[in-house]
């Protein structure tokens, strides 16, 4: 067995090595990264962002650069990049569709988009659209309790979601068409979003500004306890435009 599932069979070939010329630019982002740090060793957690923006998922390639670069075995970093999920270790498409499944969002409807995206899509946990464009898999909490149900693409929110939102938003996507989060940065690819946790600028223009702030329903509390009288709609109805909110 393969894509980082436990093997008993023969043992596996040392990976092998980048191309010449995309090691020499790794090692360049690496350095970058390195320099960040007063010891190399916590560079690991954005190294290994930067290699999966490389091919899209973490490589066994890519844990050897890993190691070479910081002096570790690769045993060390299979141990951290096997801990974290946002560390893809099979090929993924190119946005990767996080729907949560945690108490308060499952009992809002979080539950039913997952099982309707499932079908929809065609693809189970953690499985990718034979088109690659979409890789689907279940979040235990997206941190965004205040929106539920919540939906995250490529690590930005899509709040307040039913079945019917969800599966147009993958269609769009699988379609090429514009898709805007609810708050946050516009849509970049699963690749694009790797380099950015790496560490390195968004460089798109306004995707900067667009980031904001937490939403209306997250700061309600703050409002009261300053005083303020709290805004008569919090969050707009689900399947409702969300222009207005917060007026």
């Amino acid at each position: 067995m393969t894509d980082g599932q436990t093997s008993l069979g023969m043992p596996q070939l040392p990976a092998p090595d980048y191309p010449a010329e995309v090691r020499a630019r790794l090692e360049a982002d690496a350095k970058e990264i390195i320099a960040r740090y007063p010891g190399s060793r916590s560079a690991l957690l954005p190294l290994l962002h930067l290699v999966q923006s490389e091919e899209g998922h973490v490589t066994r390639t890519g844990m050897k650069f890993c190691a070479e670069i910081l002096g570790l075995t690769t045993a060390e970093v299979t141990a951290v990049a096997t801990f974290y999920t946002m560390y893809r270790r099979k090929p993924s498409g190119d946005y990767q569709v996080g729907v949560c499944t945690n108490t308060l969002c499952a009992v809002m409807g979080g539950d039913a988009i997952f099982e309707e995206l499932k079908e929809h899509l065609g693809v189970g946990n953690n499985e990718t659209t034979e088109d690659g464009k979409v890789t689907l898999e279940h979040i235990e909490c997206n941190a965004a309790c205040d929106f539920a149900p919540v939906m995250m693409v490529n690590w930005e929110f899509f709040d307040n979601q039913t079945p019917g939102s969800a599966k147009r938003i993958v269609d769009d996507l699988r379609a090429g068409r514009p898709v805007e989060p609810t708050r946050g940065a516009p849509l970049c690819t699963y690749k694009e979003t790797a380099r950015i946790l790496a560490g390195f600028p968004d460089e798109r223009e306004g995707a900067v500004e667009a980031t904001g702030g937490a939403g209306p329903a997250s700061l309600v509390g703050l409002r009261l306890a300053k005083g303020e009288a709290p805004h008569h709609k919090i969050v707009h109805p689900r399947g409702e435009s969300a222009s207005g909110e917060g007026e």
